[in-house]
């Protein structure tokens, strides 16, 4: 097979060469955490487990899983079954941690999602909710590139290699007509996959024209003087597309359903408190980001990013589906067949025990 179809599976093992993948690109390696709320003296444990190992990273983008974490929603629904945080700031490691059994239950992008699922020919995880829309921009040194033309023959970083704002570029790249080939980065724009860390400063030191990133990343660039060029959210149906998943392992989803519902019922309640007081959320969202990644963000980077973020139930999985798709154009990817990478029972069940409608699986669910 010639590398240009290399098989994004495969990219999930690529060494992360200091990358960031998906939504990634603020905190530290797996670092577990027990700061926050804490088991009740008394309560029940569910199923007599001692407790769920939850993953997710410390970014804007996983605004559920920190403001569940900080604010004790999880662990209320969790009774005296604790819940155990681990932090990641790269896709592969965190469902390496998965398939190891080091954790249960996490938040992760779309990208390495369909990685950890078609690698593992659909055995270990599986996506059971849905957590965030939006909050991935093109931003532009406004000296360099006045329109989306001229974007044509700048230098534009993305994350990495095949992670999902990649991806969603090689995908705009194409549909202007432009060629790039996916693998080098190399062609009418140069691609330069770069770690979001790493991008504001190199943004600012001005070898780099602009970069296709997710939120903080992205609001860092416009407080270093970069203009917002396009908003992904405008690409897509309703504005809306996933960049967050909730996956859990298979063998706990089987062994422990009763956890993983009220996991769900926690993200659930999480998603509808912060839809309900945003100022708190917000500020709820930065001091776990703090406790969880040494600083939080100030407020000309918060404010932005908080904004073109949403928390959904729903996991959106008609744009998955589409991303997959974008990654096959591209040449990064074989045609995956992802059907059962879902399992929503869990999901409509609590869904409809708090009056809501239930979502769609868009045809990738399990029987």
């Amino acid at each position: 097979m010639p590398a240009s179809r290399t098989r994004l599976a495969a990219l999930a093992a690529l060494p992360l060469l200091a990358l960031t993948l998906s939504a990634c690109g603020y905190g530290s390696e797996s670092d577990d955490t027990d700061d926050g709320s804490k088991v009740a003296a008394g309560a029940k444990k569910i199923d007599g487990l001692d407790s769920v190992k939850i993953g997710y990273f410390p970014n804007l983008t996983h605004a559920t899983a920190l403001v569940g974490n900080q604010e004790g929603l999880f662990q209320k629904e969790l009774g005296g079954t604790e819940a155990k945080y681990s932090q990641f700031n790269a896709g592969p490691s965190e469902i390496e941690a998965l398939n190891a059994g080091s954790i249960d239950i996490g938040w992760i992008g779309p990208s390495p999602a369909i990685n950890g699922y078609t690698k593992s020919q659909g055995k270990n995880l599986r996506i059971i909710g849905g957590s965030a829309s939006g909050g991935v921009k093109l931003v532009v040194n406004p000296d360099r590139i006045k329109s989306l033309d001229d974007v044509k023959g700048k230098k534009i970083a993305t994350p990495q290699l095949g992670n999902t704002q990649d991806v969603a570029f090689l995908n705009w790249i194409a549909e202007k007509g432009w060629d790039v080939d996916a693998q080098s980065g190399k062609g009418d724009v140069s691609v330069l996959r770069t770690d979001n860390k790493i991008t504001p400063d190199a943004y600012k030191s001005g070898s780099l024209d602009g970069a296709w990133v997710p939120e903080p990343t992205a609001s860092k660039l416009v407080a270093e003087g970069g203009k917002v060029l396009l908003d992904e959210a405008d690409l897509w149906p309703d504005k809306k597309f996933v960049i967050t998943n909730i996956i859990v392992r298979q063998e706990f989803l089987k062994e422990h359903p009763k956890v993983v519902e009220a996991v769900l019922r926690g993200s659930v309640k999480t998603n509808a408190w912060i839809a309900k007081n945003p100022a708190k959320a917000k500020a709820a969202a930065n001091a776990r980001l703090k406790a969880d990644a040494g600083k939080p963000l100030p407020a000309e980077v918060l404010d932005p990013a908080w904004k073109s973020i949403t928390t959904t139930d729903d996991p959106l999985a008609a744009t998955l589906d589409a991303e997959a798709d974008h990654a096959v154009k591209a040449g990064l990817l074989d045609k995956p067949d992802l059907k059962g990478i879902y399992d929503l029972r869990p999901l409509n069940k609590v869904l409809k025990a708090a009056g809501k409608s239930p979502v769609d699986d868009a045809g990738l669910g399990v029987k």
